[in-house]
């Protein structure tokens, strides 16, 4: 089974936002550090919004930081979010299935199987088992203590 970058840069900036969740992030320090364009982020983030996964704010000092605790993001959750408008296969696009075979199909009922059963072994994967105690990750994502305007305070 193959991920869009969608996805994957969704895990990017979560995990980015949890090594630095003690203070606003901003899109540019994401881009930097995850290799991704501030583009693309936009639209990644601002679904992470509307999801509920993230908290931004807008302005000078603005960034966006988690809007949930790490435990109560699970993996698979926010997979299926991500993945959701784009179809495993051909048979799964109810406006672009051209497959003859639909209707005696029995691949499809195998295949949403498996695809349940690929993203239910990630709900028991948690932002924080990604993050917490991640010493490599810390190094690769956390950012300098430059900023106290745009710090949180707990």
């Amino acid at each position: 089974m193959r991920m869009t970058k969608r996805s994957n840069i969704s895990m990017r900036v979560l995990m980015h936002c949890g090594v630095n969740r003690h203070t606003l992030v901003t899109k540019a320090e994401i881009a930097e550090a995850c290799n991704t364009s501030e583009n693309h982020l936009a639209q990644v983030i601002n679904r992470l919004a509307q999801l509920g996964f993230l908290h931004t704010q807008r302005g000078r000092n603005g960034g966006m930081r988690l809007s949930r605790a790490m435990e109560d993001i699970r993996v698979g959750e926010v997979m299926r979010a991500t993945e959701a408008s784009v179809p495993i296969t051909e048979c799964f696009d109810a406006e672009d299935n051209t497959c003859p075979l639909i209707d005696a199909c029995r691949l499809r009922h195998v295949i949403a199987r498996a695809t349940e059963a690929f993203y239910a072994s990630m709900d028991d994967v948690t932002l924080a088992d990604l993050v917490c105690d991640n010493n490599q990750l810390d190094a690769i994502l956390t950012l300098p203590v430059t900023c106290p305007q745009r710090s949180l305070h707990a």
